[in-house]
Order: C-alpha cells, then sequence, then structure tokens
C-alpha cells in the first residue's frame, strides 16, 4: 500500500548501520512526526521525491577515513533541507562538507556530561552544564567545516555538538535517542518542531481514518482474504480491513493443534460472534499431528508446518469467489530489514507466514501495517476497539508449540506443555507481571529428571520457564521476577501437570540466545 501522498510531513532517516537507528525512528514517531528509514545510498532524486522535512543521519560502526566507508550523496547538504547527524552522522557531516575527522585518543562508550556553549534551536530549554548523555564513539571531529560553530563539548569531545544555524545542519556526538540521554527527547523535539518547523500530526487516529479510506479506494469491489492467528498483527489487520470493507473481508482461521489452551475457541468468539466477520474455521490438528510425527528438527518442523498450513489456506480460499487481495500483517521492522543497506540479516529459523502464497495463487497484497512498529500496531487495536488480551498478547511462533517442545511432536507431550504455559500465563496476569514484559512461556525439555513425590521416587520430564524485557525483540534480557512468582509457578506446575517434577527458569539474554528455544 503506498502512502506518499498521505505524509505531508515526513523525517527521513539515513541509515549507515546503527543498532540505535530503528530506536530513532521509534523517538521520531513518539514525537508523533511520521517518519522512515532507508539505506544511507539512497539515490538523490529518490530523496528529493521523497520531500523530506529534514534529515537524520544515524550512527554507524565505520571510520569515515576507511576505504568502503558507508558515505551518501554529497548532493543531500544542497537541498535546503534541515540535517542533523547522530555520531557516525556527525562525522560524516563533517568530512563530506571539509572538516576533519580522526581517531580519537581515547574511545568513548557509556555515560558522559557535555557542556552547552551555544544553545541555539536544538538545546533549546536544556540545562547548559553537566548535561548527561550516551557516548559510543572511537572516532571524533578534529577541526569544523566552514560556517560550523561548536555548540557542546566534553572533556574527551572538544567537538561534543555542532551546528551551522545558517543552514540549519547539526550535529551531536553523542546518542539522543537512547534512554541514557536524558535530555535527548527535547534534543529531538527541538529538531523536528524548532528546526524542521514540522506538526505533530502522526497519531494512530488518524492512521486509522486514512487506512480505512486508502483500503475501501483500492478494494472496490473485490474480495480480500486474510490469515488470522489471534495474534496481534493479524488480529489488527482484520479489524482494520473489517472496518473498511466489512463483508468483503474472509478470515481463515488454521487450527495446526499447537495452540495454547482456549485459543481456538477464544479467536472464534471475539472474531465471528462479537466483531461479526466472515471466519473461516479449520480445525487441522490430526493432519499437522500425522505430518510432524517422528520429527525432531525444528527448521523441520518450521516448514512442514508452513507448508502444511500453505496448502490448507490455498485449499480454503480456493472456494471463495472473485478473491484478488491478500492482507498480511508485516510490520516496519521487516520492511527496514528487507531493504537494509548490508542486506537482510542471516536466517537464524525459518518463519511460519503465508509469504509463498501471492505468487502462487495470484493475489495482490495489502499489508496495512507496513509503516508501523510494534507499539503503534498495538495502539491501532485499541483504536478499532479490539479487547485488551488480545492488544497486549505476548508474540507467539506460527508453529506455535511445536517449537517449544524440544522432541517428537506427540498429543500426550502438547497436553503437558499446555497445561503448564496455561499456569505460567495465569501466574504472571494475577500478578500484574503480564504486561510489564515482552513474553513468558514455559518449554518442554528433552530431559528426564528424579524426584520425590510423596515418598515415592519419580523418573519426569522438566519444564523450563522463559520470560524476557524487550522493546522489538531485537535484544532481550530475562525478566527478574519476584521469588514468590516463580515459587509460585514451580508449584503449581510440579504440583498440577502430571509428568513434570522440575521447573527451571532461563536467565540467557539475547544475544547470544535467541527469545524461542528452536
Amino acid at each position: 500500500m503506498k502512502w506518499d501522498h498521505l505524509h505531508e510531513e515526513r523525517i527521513l532517516i539515513l541509515d549507515f548501520g546503527s543498532q540505535y537507528t530503528q530506536l530513532i525512528a521509534r523517538r521520531v514517531r513518539e514525537s508523533h512526526v511520521y517518519c522512515e528509514i532507508h539505506p544511507f545510498n539512497m539515490a538523490i532524486q529518490e530523496i528529493r521525491a521523497f520531500q523530506p522535512k529534514g534529515i537524520i543521519l544515524s550512527g554507524g560502526p565505520a571510520g569515515v577515513y576507511q576505504k568502503e566507508a558507508p558515505l551518501p550523496d554529497p548532493l543531500i547538504f544542497s537541498l535546503q533541507v534541515p540535517i542533523l547527524g547522530i555520531c557516525y552522522g556527525l562525522q560524516v557531516m563533517a568530512h563530506q562538507l571539509g572538516g576533519q575527522v580522526e581517531k580519537a585518543a581515547r574511545r568513548e562508550y557509556g555515560p558522559a556530561t557535555i557542556d552547552i556553549i551555544h544553545p541555539g534551536d536544538l538545546f533549546k530549554n536544556i540545562e547548559c552544564t553537566d548535561v548527561r548523555v550516551w557516548m559510543s564513539h572511537g572516532d571524533r571531529v578534529l577541526t569544523l567545516p566552514a560556517d560550523f560553530i561548536i555548540l557542546a563539548n566534553s572533556d574527551n569531545s572538544p567537538i561534543a555538538a555542532m551546528g551551522d544555524f545558517g543552514r540549519h545542519f547539526y550535529g551531536v556526538q553523542f546518542h539522543p535517542e537512547v534512554v541514557h540521554t536524558p535530555c535527548g527527547k527535547n534534543l529531538l523535539e527541538n529538531f523536528l518542531y524548532r528546526v524542521c518547523h514540522c506538526r505533530s500530526t502522526w497519531t494512530m487516529k488518524s492512521f486509522v481514518e486514512t487506512s480505512i479510506q486508502v483500503i475501501r479506494e483500492r478494494v472496490g469491489a473485490d474480495q480480500v482474504i486474510c490469515a488470522l492467528s489471534g495474534g496481534v498483527d493479524s488480529s489488527v489487520v482484520a479489524a482494520l480491513l473489517h472496518n473498511a470493507i466489512g463483508p468483503q473481508l474472509h478470515c481463515i482461521f488454521v487450527n495446526n493443534g499447537m495452540l495454547r489452551t482456549g485459543e481456538a475457541e477464544s479467536v472464534q468468539t471475539i472474531f465471528r460472534d462479537h466483531f461479526e466477520m466472515n471466519l473461516i474455521y479449520l480445525d487441522a490438528s490430526e493432519l499437522f499431528l500425522q505430518r510432524l510425527k517422528g520429527v525432531i528438527d525444528p527448521e523441520q518442523k518450521r516448514k512442514i508446518i508452513g507448508n502444511l498450513f500453505i496448502e490448507l489456506f490455498e485449499k480454503e480460499a480456493g472456494k471463495l469467489p472473485n478473491v484478488r487481495y491478500l492482507a498480511q500483517g508485516t510490520l516496519y521492522p521487516d520492511v527496514i530489514e528487507s531493504v537494509s543497506f548490508k542486506g537482510p540479516s542471516a536466517t537464524i529459523k525459518t518463519h511460519h507466514n503465508v509469504g509463498g502464497l501471492p505468487e502462487k495463487m495470484q493475489l495482490q497484497l495489502i499489508e496495512p501495517l507496513r509503516e508501523l512498529f510494534k507499539d503503534e500496531a498495538r495502539l491501532v487495536g485499541r483504536e478499532l476497539g479490539l479487547p485488551e488480551r488480545i492488544i497486549m498478547r505476548h508474540p507467539f511462533p506460527g508453529p506455535g508449540l511445536a517449537i517449544r517442545l524440544l522432541r517428537d511432536v506427540t498429543s500426550e507431550d502438547l497436553q503437558i506443555l499446555r497445561e503448564a504455559d496455561s499456569i505460567v500465563l495465569e501466574e504472571m496476569q494475577a500478578s500484574g507481571w503480564y504486561d510489564k514484559v515482552w513474553q513468558a512461556f514455559a518449554v518442554l525439555l528433552p530431559v528426564r529428571s528424579v524426584g520425590v513425590m510423596g515418598d515415592e521416587r519419580t523418573y519426569d520430564q522438566v519444564i523450563a520457564l522463559r520470560v524476557v524485557e524487550s522493546v522489538d525483540a531485537m535484544t532481550a534480557d530475562w525478566a527478574r521476577l519476584p521469588y514468590e512468582l516463580l515459587q509460585k509457578i514451580s508449584n503449581r506446575i510440579i504440583n498440577e501437570v502430571n509428568g513434570v517434577n522440575r521447573v527451571v527458569y532461563d536467565i540467557s539474554s539475547k544475544p547470544p540466545s535467541t527469545i524461542e528455544w528452536e
């Protein structure tokens, strides 16, 4: 879905490979200004066509003096558009405008304090001395380009910020987008509002209104199908399309038998009974179990489940007349990854989606959430009246419990895992911790351990508890749950789930571990 004509004001973020680039975009959008991330080498004609109100140059791991350093087209500095360089972006600006960058005598990673010399618009209403910021650099600007002045300095960075007030070019050596720079929000908003003169028009209410209008115009009288899983993304897509085109939307929900307790019933109740959507429900639990019999390798599980899903989805969709479109819950991080200047990252695991359907079925894609981050998609869900239990639902893998069961999939082991997982979620919700973490779930390990129950020796299964905190799942850390909560979850699982006599807690971060075990 193209939105070029809908965003009158937008900020362009050029990505030089920083781990914080998405965070810059999130901060801009939190200030209700629309922005997009594009590779640093975006063609100048494309930048002109984008018509940005301002440009932000991200940080990055390279040095501008390196042989193949990533550098943008220098013509960006002739567009008469305000530009803010962050860390490596500051060095790019200095280097391309005639300044000099060198390797610093002392690298600077972590907290630092700066003094503001010339506030100007960028540092408006920010205290001038001992300002705490977050540094992450090994190079520094030695000499300024023509017409620039020093705006701030630190003990290790004589040029911690620079600016050319006439051309509205600014650069900061620190990272305003991270929470460790308390004044960062003010600084970015100063750039957006005072320098670029943006208005705060990017809201989820306006997004919903515009999306409904665009979907109606595009779809016309045609029919649309949507693969509904009950997760946040597909649920928000379904609700948005239902608001736009009503009975022209047909949702297909395939129960692969790997769902959690009560999920199949919940999805049908909410979408068919409450929202009165056209919902096709297909219970293929037994078929999926047959195909997975004896399979242990997680990648093989994912492929079997994904291929069978496509097979069944295609069969059901083929029964519907005049279907021209397929709706998917693609989010903006997926789009960013696909256009990254470094290319898509190495495949860690295959994702279960309907990516193979459009070409096979010759359907046109509708991806109304492709501009949004996960938290923005949740806000859209609230605007559309989705219940909180769906909006705040933790991410759940497409292959479901099959990849949280670390051996071949059987109905008996699935039942054990369902019961354990249900207890985890119940206690997380009852304690108020569910909404504080990114994900919480149980994993059934392929080991048995000795235990004692009622004076009898047992040799039963082990459940691993995984609870992580994250913003976007790109990185994650294990949640420091209260010991009392961990004890309650463990006691309930061991006492209530037949066949389990031990519970362990996973305290691995991502990286190096992944969030899921398989």
